[in-house]
């Protein structure tokens, strides 16, 4: 591959994007894929300051623009240092989350207006959008199930339903706005079924990609 390729997992906080990212990464790696796993807020160290300043649990004073702001500022940094880099090297990049989170959780969770932080945004990522997103459907409600038994609890898990579900909504106005770009999992299938799904979607993005530019 000339250069490589950007995919991304969405979804709301339980739907198991960290656990099929990583076994993806697993599985592509061994398949002899150059391929990297990254995730966001964070990615390299600037941007991982950001993300303990952003989740802390101790920060429930922060403003929702000022976090809307931290978000795409951690963003551009782990983009340029570590995103561009890597597709330009011709590797497969594996990111949990990405703008969209954004958009569903400040734009329309925090009420700041999805197309603001869409602006937002878009002058912190520069025009690099993923070349494909797998959004990993669960509702809200069995989400925040799952997360319960963690040991943490960041600041985003501790919200109330209320926000998970305006998040949810968020979520499905991104569906609508990017259809071609977002291919949609059902994430409350076993944890078999949604790597399978996950596993045939990139393969066939991969040989796409390897076919057009050969």
């Amino acid at each position: 591959m000339k250069k490589g390729l950007f995919i991304t997992f969405e979804g709301n906080d339980g739907s198991g994007k960290s656990t099929i990212s990583n076994m993806l990464y697993e599985s592509l790696k061994k398949a002899g894929y150059p391929v990297i796993l990254t995730r966001e807020p964070g990615g390299d160290r600037i941007a991982e300051a950001i993300r303990n300043l952003i989740l802390d649990p101790n920060n429930t004073d922060m403003d929702a623009r000022c976090e809307a702001l931290l978000y795409a500022a951690s963003r551009r940094q782990h983009l340029i240092s570590k995103v561009v880099p890597a597709i330009e090297a011709g590797k497969i990049v594996l990111c949990d989350r990405f703008i969209d989170s954004s958009l569903a959780y400040q734009g329309v969770g925090r009420a700041i207006g999805f197309d603001a932080v869409y602006q937002i945004n878009q002058f912190a990522i520069d025009e690099h959008m993923p070349d494909r997103t797998l959004f990993l459907k669960l509702s809200p409600e069995e989400g925040l199930k799952r997360i319960q038994d963690r040991s943490f609890k960041d600041r985003l898990d501790q919200e109330s339903q209320a926000f998970h579900d305006r998040v949810a909504e968020g979520y499905q106005q991104v569906l609508r706005q990017f259809p071609k770009r977002i291919h949609i999992i059902d994430a409350s299938q076993s944890i078999e079924q949604v790597f399978q799904d996950c596993y045939e979607e990139i393969m066939a993005l991969v040989k796409e990609h390897e076919n057009g530019n050969s």
